[in-house]
């Protein structure tokens, strides 16, 4: 990697991402790597500075994650933030104890020392906490730069030996400073210059895909997706007609997705594009299936038996390209924290795909690994992908598959997506589109009882859900306006055949999830 680093070194904290993604967003590029990791390998990274994340556990657990003194003695700048925070205390030579009484959420706190993490920031501003235990004595050489009124030590600091702390999470939205002080410790204390520039990623990666690809071919799985969109994209610009993309439309896609994805990439990029439709064969294996996880399975297999048929019959060799994106990797154990607290292996990812044994390439080539999801969306925005793909929303890989509960038919499949076309619509002319983190139609196996004109009716219930979220780990239901919710209920209720009954999920998360199923 040519660009300067930064390393954050994960104890488990739900947040580990938001913080690479808030130093990325400064400019600086940023990896994340477990609190274990050895000292010499991070040496040879040659980091210019360092950041402890939060976690679940406490330091004063013997079981819990804790690190070397060592890496104290590296002379590259540390800052530790709330675990990460008491972490930097325990080891030196401080004292953490459990509070007397934990801060939870939006606290005030009060900057009482000059700082070069606090430059150009209030006296007093409001940050977030999330702690029950607290340093209550520190190592020597350290001394207190803030505090709170039940936090007497809510950030500390050895400015001589480059070493910060804070018991906040500046890298929250509701630290009302905190992408300041992030910038404070990066600029200021680590000395980046800021060379973490998409113009610049887009460059280097077309020149070293051209580079290692040679004049061979390559293979892409196009799902019609953000990820794998920019990864095509990318090799088309790489590699022009080498590139082969195989989009397998299994027939659970949003009203006309699949048409749009194929006009996008056979008019706009030059490519070889092979479109499967194959709702027939889908639905026949999903025939009498209502359990969620069995429909994600079968359609997530029948996928892959669709797509590597195709593979075969277009012959091996090459290169197999995937859009795999740095969350992948962290959630699919590749880069977090193994076997201490919340964040041990989530998934295996859908676009993190081995081939068959009969399947040969010389190798696997994933152009956007390092990049997170937001960088994706900038990375295509500059490609020229048009603005409703990059900007597209998140879609579960089993499409509506899982927003169809209970059995998948054809019909129920209609239903769905021009419901869901008329609630994307309504909101696109709203304006309020741009507030709204994700907004869709559901299915559920429900029917009700209705009038229209004279007659009963007894026909299916459509739920919407929406809802506003930072980062997905929780999320609130968004009060969309009443007279926007009228417009839609009307609208699919005498548009779309076989509804007469429209409700909307007030539901957060917890204790519901954003999906269905």
């Amino acid at each position: 990697m040519a660009n300067q680093l930064c390393i954050v070194l994960d104890f488990g904290g739900q947040y580990n991402q938001l913080i690479a993604r808030r130093v990325r967003e400064c400019g600086v590029y940023c990896e994340i790597k477990k609190f274990d990791t050895p000292i010499e390998e991070i040496k040879s990274l040659n980091p210019m500075g360092i950041i402890f994340t939060g976690g679940p556990n406490s330091v004063y657990d013997e079981t819990s994650p804790h690190i070397s003194e060592e890496i104290f003695e590296i002379g590259v700048p540390i800052l530790g933030i709330c675990y990460g925070c008491q972490i930097v205390a325990y080891t030196l030579g401080g004292k953490v104890e459990s509070c007397t009484r934990s801060e939870y959420g939006k606290i005030e706190i009060s900057i009482n020392n000059e700082s070069l993490m606090f430059r150009d920031i209030p006296e007093k501003n409001v940050v977030w906490m999330s702690h029950t235990d607290y340093v209550s004595h520190l190592p020597d050489g350290f001394y207190v730069t803030s505090t709170s009124d039940d936090c007497p030590c809510a950030s500390f600091e050895n400015p001589d030996r480059k070493l910060y702390a804070v018991q906040f999470h500046p890298e929250v939205t509701h630290s009302e400073y905190g992408r300041q002080m992030l910038g404070n410790f990066l600029y200021e204390v680590c000395g980046f210059s800021g060379d973490w520039v998409m113009d610049d990623f887009i460059d280097s990666t077309v020149a070293k895909l051209r580079e290692q690809i040679g004049d061979k071919k390559v293979i892409l799985g196009l799902s019609g997706g953000v990820d794998s969109s920019v990864a095509a994209a990318l090799l088309s610009r790489a590699v022009g007609k080498q590139l082969t993309c195989v989009f397998v439309d299994q027939g659970l896609m949003r009203k006309d997705e699949g048409d749009f994805v194929e006009e996008t990439f056979t008019k706009l990029f030059d490519m070889n594009f092979v479109r499967v439709n194959c709702q027939d064969q889908f639905l026949e294996k999903l025939r009498g299936i209502t359990d969620p996880e069995e429909k994600r399975k079968i359609i997530g297999t029948e996928f892959y038996n669709v797509f590597w048929d195709k593979i075969r019959a277009y012959g091996t060799g090459g290169y197999f390209a995937q859009g795999t994106i740095y969350p992948d990797r962290i959630e699919s154990g590749k880069g977090n924290l193994a076997g201490h607290g919340s964040t041990a292996v989530i998934k295996t990812h859908h676009n993190m795909v081995k081939p068959p044994e009969d399947i040969k390439f010389d190798d696997v080539i994933e152009p956007l690994c390092d990049l997170f999801k937001d960088e994706v969306r900038k990375v295509g925005e500059k490609l020229g992908i048009p603005h409703e793909l990059v900007w597209r929303q998140p879609f579960p890989g089993p499409g509506l598959g899982v927003r169809i509960i209970g059995e998948i038919t054809k019909e129920k499949i209609k239903v769905l997506q021009e419901a869901d076309a008329v609630l994307r619509d309504e909101i696109a002319k709203s304006g309020i589109e741009s507030q709204l983190k994700q907004f869709f139609a559901v299915l559920p196996d429900v029917k009700t009882v209705g009038v229209m004109g004279d007659h009963r009716t007894y026909d299916h219930l459509i739920g919407i859900r929406a809802v506003t979220t930072d980062d997905f780990m929780t999320a609130d239901w968004a009060r969309i306006p009443y007279d926007i919710l009228a417009r839609v209920s009307n609208r699919i209720t005498n548009e779309v055949e076989h509804v007469n009954r429209v409700v909307y999920d007030i539901t957060s998360k917890p204790p519901g999830t954003v999906e269905w199923e």
